[in-house]
Parts: structure tokens; C-alpha cells; sequence
């Protein structure tokens, strides 16, 4: 009996130093997982997420997602019968545990070992929300233990409402969508916020199985789990017995398959978005796509639909030639509208942004931009006679030509140059100046790029993007390096804290002077006014005038593969390129008019809307008419006359026909073509 009685004593001091001992490891265990925890500091919440692209007035335009729909909506707009539906069902304990309900753990740890198998499962919305950010679904005890500690940490961080909203936004109710904003989209093409009891206690089931109680696979079986769902609502108080009766009788109808052949919004631009949202947040692409980002476009949904229409009106649809095409807003570099070939579908190729090709004498204004700074005004006049260079390195020299090889006979100035685009005045001016000035001239214009100190690098036979070209022309316009081409004004995250917002930037080391930038855009209006047209050539603007009824200003530019317009009113700016993707020469009069007739159609409709509006001389200019046959100051007994705006200092003594000088103050109300532009004065 005594020896009974001393092996029982042993084993009880045993059993009690066993207890104390695994109590003592357990405590300790559970202070190491606490501190382990804590220095981990909060975990990331951040899981893919749709971006939701907007237009210029704040209306979706489109949406960019990876392989799943997901958005995320903020707890206040999800409905209380969807989150106390999820709370009946899945963990009505949740406000109470710290992210563990020990209850289930211990009911369901039983039915294991009773299966010998992880059979049951007890997890809290808590472990399901750390199992979605973070891990695998494998049912093994590994996968437990990182699930407990994420979940651990979640609790530890963030509150009950954050966790809730996070569990919501990115379970999976099935057939691609994540969360219940898609969900409801996707079950019955509606907002989240505006689901009823009956259709929220029908989604709160799915996840459970998402394949096995999907409605739209077993309406049955669904509508049990919604039965069994709303009764657990009752028992927890969430409604009342004839809330649950009503809820149960309801009928529900599902939204219909999407057509997947709806017209997108503008699918160039929108993929230009995309680009320049990736530059601006410093992420790759498909980052950009499933980070969940509200991005502010600074398309004009009605500008986009004009710029299509005149492309399909102007250019059969049979053509193999390809067009880009884009507006921009002259003031803050918006681009309102853009194309970047005429079939999305047939070919997602960005021509407005990817390709470069040569720009022909479109790059003109910036090298006469250049010449202003070297001495030469607009009446600066020049023998234009066949000339040829010699070249280093070239055993022929190079031999500018104008079109059909004609020529003047006679002087020609700056400003009637311009206007009839004559090659041998541009290329002598080039090789006057320094023909390293363009190359220079382009980069302060924001156009980077290899410029070759060539005699041709004067006609454009540099290749430039049509979005880059379109944004120098602004700055031209405006006067001013800061404004720069851009489709985005602003993006926020998920939640709408600011991630970018545009604003102008000034650089004075590629400052632009606002004089001399007015003095050329002023001369880009000749090219549609016939007073400039020469002995051998009309002003180029001559074949589209009679579609205007505003006043313009531009430069059309043409290479043997390339048609090009870039055109310009007070308000915006529009830029037409029209060529072969494979590189073919253009092949007839029709493939060199398009890119003209587009442009003009373009901007004529965009500017229905718009108030009449001058351009706006700066101080340091001076407007004069000049007599475009000599260069000098027009008088009484001059044929023909030109308003032109120069400095001051350049404005020539001699008069034509001998009168005294007449300036924008005297004469101005007698040009008929500036007649908008008094009116606008005074």
C-alpha cells in the first residue's frame, strides 16, 4: 500500500512539473509569437485591385484588371445586410476574439483527430483575410502556423472595420470576381451599395464553395445556403422573423452575360494612359493594371468621337495607309483626344506615341524659331536659286529642291518661306546659322532625339513621334517650356490619397522666349492666307482655306513615306501623320491630301462649341503689314499687304511705295483675314 501510495506521489509531482513546464513553454511561446509579431510591424494590405481609368469630366472610360475583376469599395458603402450576412455565417464571434475563436478551434480540432485528417475548419474572417493577402489554401499545419501569426499581426494593427472591409473586398464569390463590389457586379450588374437582404444573403454563401454554391451553377443548392444564411441573421438578431420571410420570398434576377464586344472608349489613348501612369508611379505596366489606382484622364469623350468620325469620313476603310492622330489643349497640354491607327482590333500598335517617323517641314517653324535668335526676322529676304552643298565625308554634295524642282526667281522673306514651305530658303538659313542650332533648338522644344547637323535635318528628316511633335507645336503656341503633352491630371490610390497631380514645370535652361515664339506662330498663319502665295508656288494651307472659318495657324510637312498637319487655333492644337506601317513611298494625290483633310474636319468640329479667340501678342513684339513682294513697310500704293509681328528693333525703315510705316494700331481693322482678331481687341 505505502509503495502504492509513493509511485502515485511521483507520478503526480511528475504530472504537476509536466503542466508547469509545458504552461511555462507555452507562456513563453506565446510572448516570443507576440514580440515576433509586433517587430513585424503592420502587415501590407495591398492586393490587386481593378484601376478605373476617368475622363475629363470624371465618367468611367475604363477599367484595367489582370486575370480577376476587383475593386475596392470603402465599409460605408457596403450595405449592412452584406457584412452582417458575412458575420451570421462565417464568424459571429468576430468582435469579440483577438483573431482566434478558440470555440470552433477546439470543435473542430475534435472532428480531426476523430478523422485522423484536416477535415474541419475553424477560421475566422481574420485567418481567411491573412490566407488571401498572403498564403497558399493548402490544408497543412505549416500554411496554419504563417496563417495564425499574419492573422495575428492584422489584429494587432489594424481595427475590426479595416479588417472587415478587407475581407469583403477580396474574398472570392466566383466566376473571376474578388470581392463583393465585383461580385454584385457580376451576379447582378449592380453596385454593391444598392444590394437588398435577399440578394446579399444569397453572395454571402458563395464563398463557402464558390464553384458549389454559385447560383448561376446550382440555383438549388444556392438558395439552401441562402435559407440557412438568413435564419442564422434571425437567430443573431440582424433581422427580424418577417424581414427573413420577406427576404426568402423575394424573387432574384441575375444579370445576363456581358457582351464582350462592346466599343471601347478610346483604346489608344487608354493604352498611352497606361504608359504614362507606369512612368509617373515608377511600376511596371501590369502593376499599373491590378493596383487598384483611380486614374484621371484628361480625355474629352466628344473631341475622341469627332477625331474618329473625320478619320473613317476622310480615309477609306479599305486603305491599307494607317493614320495617328491627336488634340491637345493649347493652354495646358491636355490631350483631349487621340488615335494611334485606324483599328484598335486589327492592330493595337500606338502609332501617335510608338512610332517615329520624318517629320518633312513640319520642323520648319523651330528652325526659323532658331534663326530669330541669330539676327533674321520675318523679312528677312533670301535669293532662293538651286544651291549645292558640300558635305564632309559625302563625295557628292546635297542638292535642296523645292516640289516639282521650282524655284522663285525673285527674293523671298522669312514669312513667305514658311507660308509656301520652300526648301532652299530653309536649308540656307540652316547651314547660315550653324546647322547644330535645329539639333538644340528641337530639345528645348522637349523633343529628345539624335539630331544630325545634316543640311537636311532642316526639311525633317528626323523621325519624331506625332504626341511629341504635337507638344512641341504647344509650347510654340503658348510661349512656354512648361507646357507639356500629357493624358493624365491626376491619380489616386484606392483609398484617394493624391499619388500624382499635374502641374506645369519650368526649366531655364531650356527656357523658350515668348517673342520669338509668337513671332513664328503668327507666321504659321500664312500658310493659309494667298497674299504670301509665290511666283511658283501657292501657300501650302491653299487646299483645305475653304473648309476654314476661324482663324489657324500650321504646317503641313511631307516626305516620300510621310503626309504630316500640324495645325494649331488659340484653344487647341491637333497633329495628323498618314503613312504606310511597312514603309512604302505614298503612293497618289489622295495619300498626301488626307492627312490635310482630316485635320481641317477635325478641328473645324472641335471648335463648333467654342467661343471666337486671338492669338495674343506679347509686349515685345510688334504687329506691322509689310509688302510680302520686297519685305519692306506697306504703303498706299503697295498691291498687297501682310500683318507680321517682329521685335521692334527689326521693323524695316523703307516703305513700299514710298508712304510712312502703317502698324497694327493705324490699319489693323482693314485686313478682312484678322477681322476676328480686331473684334476680339476691341
Amino acid at each position: 500500500m505505502r509503495s502504492l501510495f509513493r509511485k502515485t506521489y511521483r507520478w503526480m509531482v511528475r504530472g504537476i512539473k509536466l503542466v508547469l513546464f509545458t504552461t511555462i513553454v507555452g507562456i513563453v511561446g506565446v510572448i516570443g509569437i507576440l514580440i515576433y509579431a509586433i517587430t513585424q510591424g503592420p502587415p501590407s494590405l495591398i492586393t490587386e485591385q481593378n484601376t478605373v481609368l476617368y475622363g475629363g469630366d470624371g465618367e468611367i472610360i475604363g477599367e484595367e484588371q489582370g486575370a480577376e475583376e476587383r475593386y475596392w469599395i470603402n465599409i460605408e458603402e457596403m450595405p449592412e445586410s452584406i457584412k452582417e450576412a458575412t458575420l451570421a455565417i462565417e464568424d459571429r464571434r468576430f468582435y469579440d476574439h483577438f483573431g482566434f475563436d478558440f470555440k470552433r478551434i477546439a470543435a473542430a480540432a475534435l472532428t480531426d483527430i476523430k478523422q485522423m485528417r484536416m477535415a474541419e475548419g475553424a477560421s475566422t474572417i481574420t485567418q481567411q483575410y491573412a490566407r488571401n493577402l498572403y498564403l497558399s489554401h493548402d490544408k497543412t499545419w505549416k500554411r496554419k502556423i504563417n496563417e495564425a501569426i499574419y492573422a495575428l499581426r492584422l489584429e494587432i494593427f489594424y481595427s475590426k472595420e479595416e479588417i472587415l472591409e478587407g475581407y469583403l473586398n477580396t474574398i472570392y464569390y466566383g466566376h473571376g470576381a474578388y470581392g463583393i463590389e465585383a461580385a454584385s457586379r457580376q451576379y447582378y450588374n449592380k453596385h454593391a451599395e444598392d444590394l437588398t437582404l435577399t440578394e446579399a444573403a444569397m453572395l454571402a454563401g458563395v464563398p463557402k464553395g464558390p464553384s458549389y454554391y454559385s447560383p448561376l451553377a446550382n440555383e438549388e443548392r444556392a438558395e439552401e445556403r441562402q435559407q440557412q444564411i438568413l435564419a442564422e441573421m434571425e437567430r443573431n438578431g440582424y433581422i427580424t422573423s418577417s424581414e427573413k420571410r420577406e427576404a426568402v420570398a423575394a424573387s432574384l434576377v441575375y444579370a445576363e452575360d456581358q457582351e464582350e464586344d462592346t466599343q471601347e472608349i478610346a483604346p489608344y489613348f487608354q493604352d498611352h494612359v497606361l504608359t504614362e501612369a507606369s512612368e509617373l508611379l515608377g511600376i511596371d505596366k501590369e502593376s499599373v493594371q491590378t493596383g487598384g489606382y483611380h486614374i484621371h484622364t484628361t480625355l474629352i469623350e466628344e473631341h475622341q468621337r469627332i477625331l474618329e468620325e473625320q478619320v473613317n469620313k476622310n480615309i477609306p476603310e479599305d486603305e491599307e495607309i494607317q493614320v495617328a492622330s491627336a488634340v491637345m489643349d493649347s493652354h495646358s497640354g491636355a490631350i483631349t483626344a487621340l488615335i494611334g491607327g485606324k483599328d484598335y482590333k486589327e492592330s493595337p500598335y500606338n502609332r501617335a506615341t510608338q512610332a517615329k517617323r520624318s517629320v518633312g517641314s513640319t520642323i520648319k517653324p523651330f528652325l526659323y524659331y532658331a534663326a530669330l535668335g541669330e539676327g533674321y526676322s520675318p523679312v528677312t529676304m533670301k535669293e532662293v536659286q538651286p544651291i549645292e552643298i558640300k558635305v564632309d565625308g559625302q563625295e557628292k554634295p546635297y542638292v535642296p529642291s523645292n516640289f516639282n524642282n521650282q524655284h522663285s526667281e525673285k527674293p523671298l522673306s522669312m514669312a513667305q518661306a514658311l507660308a509656301i514651305s520652300d526648301n532652299i530658303y530653309a536649308v540656307k538659313t540652316h547651314m547660315d546659322i550653324g546647322p547644330d542650332k535645329l539639333g538644340a533648338t528641337m530639345k528645348t522644344f522637349g523633343v529628345e532625339g539624335t539630331f544630325t547637323p545634316h543640311p537636311s535635318l532642316a526639311l525633317g528628316y528626323s523621325s519624331i513621334s506625332l504626341l511629341d511633335m504635337v507638344s512641341a507645336y504647344g509650347k510654340m503656341v503658348k510661349g512656354t517650356e512648361s507646357l507639356e503633352g500629357h493624358t493624365i491630371a491626376k491619380i489616386t490610390d484606392r483609398h484617394d490619397n493624391v499619388l500624382y497631380e499635374y502641374k506645369p514645370t519650368y526649366n531655364k535652361e531650356k527656357a523658350i522666349d515668348k517673342d520669338r515664339a509668337f513671332t513664328v506662330t503668327h507666321m504659321m498663319t500664312g500658310m493659309f492666307d494667298s497674299v504670301l502665295n509665290a511666283d511658283y508656288a501657292a501657300v501650302t494651307g491653299r487646299p483645305i482655306k475653304g473648309k476654314l472659318t476661324r482663324m489657324y495657324g500650321g504646317k503641313s510637312g511631307t516626305t516620300d513615306n510621310d503626309s504630316w498637319m500640324i495645325g494649331f487655333s488659340p484653344q487647341y492644337v491637333s497633329g495628323v501623320w498618314v503613312g504606310y506601317d511597312n514603309g512604302q513611298k505614298l503612293k497618289d494625290f489622295n495619300d498626301h491630301r488626307y492627312a490635310k483633310a482630316v485635320w481641317a474636319d477635325t478641328m473645324e468640329k472641335v471648335h463648333e462649341s467654342e467661343p471666337t479667340a486671338a492669338f495674343t501678342p506679347p509686349p515685345g513684339v510688334k504687329g506691322v503689314y509689310i509688302d510680302p513682294e520686297t519685305g519692306y513697310l506697306a504703303g498706299p500704293n503697295c498691291p498687297q499687304e501682310r500683318l507680321v509681328y517682329m521685335e521692334k528693333s527689326d521693323i524695316p525703315e523703307q516703305v513700299c511705295g514710298g508712304d510712312d510705316s502703317k502698324d497694327l494700331d493705324d490699319e489693323f481693322k482693314n485686313d478682312p483675314w484678322f477681322k476676328d482678331v480686331v473684334d476680339w481687341f476691341f
